[in-house]
C-alpha cells in the first residue's frame, strides 16, 4: 500500500478475508479511503483538463476562423479559379477546416450541458444500446427493476462509447453485470467487459487523458468525455484493475441508484457469473 501511494496509485485493494473483525474493519476502512482519494484525484484531473481545454479552444478558434473564411472566399473568385494559386489556397482552406474540426472536439470537453438527473430504469436503456450492435453477443445480468439516478442521454452516450471502443478492438461479446461491493447504498457498481484486444500496460495510465489515442483516425475524447459525463452525474468511470476471466478488457461504472431489489454479481468470470441475492435500501 505504501509503495502504491508513493506512486500516486490509489487502485490498491487490501485483503479482508480471514481476518479478525477489528482487522477486517480497518482494512475495509483503508479500502474505502483509497476509493475516496482515487475519485477525488480523478475529478481534479478532469477539472484541470477542462480549464486547459477552454483556454486552448478560445485561442485556436481565434486563429483558425479568419484563415478558413478568407481562403474559402478566395476560392470562389474568378481570378483564382484555374490558376496556379488555386491548389495552394485549397490546401490552406482544407488544413484550417480540419483544424477547426479538431477544435470542435476540444469544445465537447468544455461545453457539456448540465445533466438532467431523473429516475431511469437501467435495463431498458441497456437493451436499446445492445440493439444498436446486433453483431455482438450480449450478456446482461442485472435486476429487471434496477432504477438509477442519471441523465438518460449522457449515460446512453457513455455506454455507446464503451461499446464502440470494444467493437473497434475486435470484440465479439459484451458483458454487463452488477458487482457486489462494499460501497454505500447510494450507488450501484456495474462491470462492463468485453473480449476485444487487451489494453497494453503502458497505455493504462493515459487511457482517460483527453486526446490520447492509439487509433490512426481516433480523436481521443471518447473515454475522457465519458468519465467527465459520469462525474457530472455523481458517478465515476474507471478501468478495471483486472478483467474477469473470459474478458480481456473491463470497466467499472458507478451510478447513483434509486432502488433495486435482486441480484448482484461477484467478479469471478466474464459470462460465467456467480450470483448472490441482497437488498438495497430504497432512497427517496
Amino acid at each position: 500500500m505504501q509503495e502504491a501511494m508513493r506512486n500516486r496509485d490509489f487502485t490498491f485493494r487490501l485483503p479482508t478475508d480471514g481476518l479478525l473483525s477489528g482487522e477486517r474493519a480497518m482494512q475495509q476502512t483503508l479500502n474505502q479511503l483509497g476509493d475516496t482519494i482515487r475519485q477525488q484525484v480523478n475529478q481534479s484531473e478532469v477539472e484541470s483538463w477542462e480549464r486547459l481545454t477552454r483556454v486552448l479552444t478560445h485561442e485556436m478558434m481565434n486563429a483558425t476562423a479568419p484563415i478558413t473564411s478568407i481562403s474559402q472566399s478566395m476560392l470562389s473568385r474568378e481570378d483564382v479559379k484555374g490558376t496556379p494559386l488555386e491548389p495552394g489556397i485549397q490546401a490552406i482552406y482544407d488544413t484550417s477546416r480540419h483544424l477547426s474540426q479538431f477544435v470542435a472536439n476540444y469544445r465537447k470537453m468544455s461545453q457539456l450541458e448540465k445533466p438532467v438527473i431523473t429516475d431511469l430504469p437501467l435495463r431498458p436503456l441497456l437493451d436499446d444500446v445492445s440493439k444498436a450492435y446486433p453483431a455482438l453477443t450480449w450478456e446482461i445480468i442485472l435486476p429487471d427493476d434496477l432504477t438509477v439516478r442519471a441523465d438518460s442521454s449522457m449515460l446512453r452516450q457513455v455506454l455507446m462509447n464503451l461499446t464502440k471502443n470494444a467493437v473497434e478492438a475486435q470484440a465479439t461479446k459484451m458483458v454487463i453485470i452488477q458487482m457486489a461491493t462494499s460501497n454505500t447504498d447510494k450507488q450501484v457498481t456495474l462491470y462492463i467487459g468485453n473480449d476485444g484486444l487487451p489494453i497494453p500496460a503502458e497505455n493504462r495510465q493515459s487511457l482517460f487523458v483527453p486526446f490520447f489515442t492509439t487509433k490512426r483516425s481516433g480523436s481521443g475524447i471518447g473515454l475522457s468525455l465519458s468519465r467527465r459525463m459520469m462525474i457530472q452525474q455523481g458517478g465515476m468511470l474507471e478501468l478495471s484493475e483486472k478483467p474477469m476471466s473470459g474478458c480481456r478488457v473491463g470497466f467499472v461504472l458507478d451510478v447513483l441508484v434509486t432502488r433495486t431489489r435482486a441480484t448482484s454479481a461477484s467478479p469471478t468470470s466474464c459470462g460465467k457469473t456467480a450470483i448472490s441475492f441482497y437488498a438495497l435500501i430504497a432512497l427517496s
